[in-house]
């Protein structure tokens, strides 16, 4: 098979937020305007950073961090 070895699968995420439009494709292949990433793989860190203050502190304390995750998700291609 064509796809990445499961042991580089962790390095690939992980160089995902320094490499734009780089790491696993994991959408049909159509136009090219749409993401080629799902919305739920997208943007790992600033969504790990967003879930972990809205459970810690509430939704309204963490305004930064939901502006963000969602600047990093228009940055992929994703209409948010």
């Amino acid at each position: 098979m064509g796809g990445l070895p499961l042991q580089d699968a962790s390095s690939t995420l992980a160089l995902l937020g320094s490499q734009p439009n780089q790491g696993l494709e994991v959408t049909k292949s159509g136009t090219e305007s749409k993401p080629k990433k799902k919305i739920c793989c997208a943007c790992p860190e600033t969504k790990k950073l967003r879930d972990e203050c809205i459970v810690e502190h509430g939704e309204e304390a963490c305004a930064k961090w939901i502006e963000a995750h969602r600047k990093c998700l228009r940055a992929e291609g994703f209409n948010v």
